[in-house]
C-alpha cells in the first residue's frame, strides 16, 4: 500500500479521498493550516501536520510539502484546493512523490474561464452570453441585463508579491450593485466576465481522463447550493450519464491537454432545457463523497493510475442523494434572510429544507463509523458563526 500525503484539509473533497483511500489500506497523512481539519479529524488519517497558507505563504507550503515527503516516504501528493495546486506544480521536480496533475501550463489555462469558454464554443457547447471587463470603468460602455452574473476570469489571482488569493462570483440586480461590485474586486482579479444569468439546475459531469479517453465519468445535478444563486452543492444526487454532454466534455478536456480528474460544470437552462456551459474544475470538487457512495471512487482510481496499476473503466454507478448538512443549514438561513424574500417563500424554504431529512439521503461528513470529522465540523461553523 502507498503512502498518500493529501492538503488543503478543512475541506470535503479532502475527507472523501482519506476515507476512500484510507479505506482502500493506504496510508494517509493530510496537512492543513490550522493542523485541526475535518479530513484530519478522520479514523482514515494516519497522521494531520499544520503547514503554512497555500496563498498567503506559497514559499513555506512548497518547502513544508517537500519536507514531508521526504520525511514521510510519500509515495503520491493529492492537492486538493487549486491555491495548492498552482503553488506546488511549478517545483514538480523537487518533490520526490507523485503529483497525479497535468503540467502547470494545462492546469493554468483550465483554471482561466475566458479561455474556456471560448474553447468551449469552438467546439459546439452552448456558453452565457457575456462581456469581459478588464477594470470597473468598462460597465459604463456595456448596458447590462440584471440579473447579472460577475465572475473574475480566475477564481485565483496572483498579487504583486507572489502571495495568492481568493474572489468569488456575485451576482449583481441593478446598476449601483454592479458598479459597487465591480469596485470591491482587486485589481489583480480582472478581468472580470459580465454574464447573462442562466436559471435552472446545475449538472457537474465528473470524469478521471488518461491518454485522451475517460477512464471513470460519473453526473450529478443539484438540487440545493450556497449561496442559493449558484455555488458549491449542499444537497446533490447521481443521475444518469448524457452520453454526448459526456462525449463534448471529453472533447473540450481534450484541448486544454488534460490529464486526471475534472468536473465540466453545466447549467441547464430551464427555457429551452439545453446545458450550458459554466466552468472547468481541474481538481477534486466538493460533493466528491457522493461519487464515491454511488461506486465512482475517484481517488482510488487516481491513485492507482498514478502507480501504473491500471484500473478497470468505470461508467455505471448507483442512485445517491447526499447532503451536506452545515452547507445546508447555511443556505436555508441566506433563504430565510433575503430582503427580496416573501411570507411564502420562506416557508417554501423550510419546507424543502425539511424534507431533506427523508430515509435513504445520506449525510456527507457524518458517518457513524467515522463520526469525529461531523464533530469537528460542527464545532468550526459555530466558531464561524458567533464569532468564537
Amino acid at each position: 500500500m502507498a503512502r498518500i500525503l493529501v492538503t488543503d484539509g478543512d475541506q470535503r473533497a479532502a475527507l472523501a479521498i482519506v476515507r476512500s483511500l484510507g479505506a482502500a489500506g493506504h496510508h494517509c497523512v493530510v496537512v492543513s493550516t490550522s493542523g485541526r481539519s475535518i479530513a484530519g479529524a478522520s479514523r482514515y488519517a494516519s497522521q494531520e501536520r499544520c503547514v503554512p497558507h497555500p496563498g498567503r505563504e506559497p514559499d513555506g507550503f512548497v518547502a513544508a510539502i517537500i519536507r514531508e515527503v521526504a520525511s514521510g516516504r510519500i509515495d503520491v501528493v493529492l492537492p486538493v484546493a487549486e491555491e495548492s495546486i498552482l503553488a506546488l506544480l511549478p517545483y514538480r521536480d523537487r518533490i520526490e512523490a507523485i503529483v497525479p496533475f497535468p503540467s502547470l501550463h494545462a492546469f493554468r489555462s483550465i483554471c482561466d474561464k475566458q479561455a474556456v469558454l471560448d474553447a468551449a464554443a469552438a467546439t459546439g457547447i452552448r456558453v452565457p452570453r457575456q462581456t469581459p471587463l478588464h477594470s470597473p470603468d468598462d460597465a459604463r460602455h456595456v448596458e447590462p441585463r440584471f440579473p447579472l452574473v460577475l465572475k473574475p476570469a480566475r477564481s485565483v489571482f496572483t498579487a504583486g508579491d507572489g502571495t495568492r488569493g481568493k474572489v468569488s462570483v456575485r451576482w449583481v440586480h441593478a446598476r449601483e450593485e454592479l458598479d459597487t461590485a465591480l469596485n470591491e474586486y482587486p485589481p489583480e482579479a480582472y478581468p472580470v466576465l459580465a454574464q447573462e444569468a442562466i436559471t435552472g439546475p446545475g449538472v457537474g459531469v465528473f470524469v478521471l481522463v488518461d491518454d485522451r479517453a475517460a477512464i471513470a465519468s460519473f453526473s450529478h445535478r443539484r438540487l440545493r447550493e450556497k449561496p442559493p444563486t449558484g455555488g458549491v452543492s449542499v444537497l446533490c444526487r447521481s443521475e444518469p450519464l448524457d452520453a454526448e454532454l459526456l462525449e463534448r466534455s471529453v472533447a473540450l478536456l481534450n484541448r486544454f491537454d488534460w490529464s486526471g480528474v475534472a468536473m465540466v460544470e453545466f447549467k441547464r437552462d430551464q427555457r429551452t432545457g439545453e446545458a450550458v456551459l459554466m466552468e472547468i474544475n481541474g481538481r477534486f470538487w466538493g460533493s466528491l463523497q457522493l461519487a464515491v457512495d454511488a461506486g465512482v471512487d475517484f481517488p482510488r482510481l487516481l491513485v492507482d493510475l498514478a502507480l501504473g496499476n491500471g484500473p478497470a473503466r468505470v461508467q455505471q454507478y448507483r442512485h445517491v442523494t447526499s447532503r451536506w448538512w452545515w452547507g445546508d443549514v447555511d443556505n436555508l438561513i441566506t433563504r430565510l434572510r433575503d430582503r427580496r424574500a416573501t411570507l411564502s417563500t420562506r416557508w417554501l424554504a423550510l419546507r424543502e429544507w425539511m424534507a431533506a431529512f427523508a430515509p435513504g439521503i445520506r449525510n456527507e461528513v457524518f458517518r457513524v463509523r467515522d463520526p469525529m470529522p461531523a464533530a469537528r465540523e460542527t464545532v468550526q461553523w459555530f466558531r464561524s458563526a458567533f464569532g468564537g
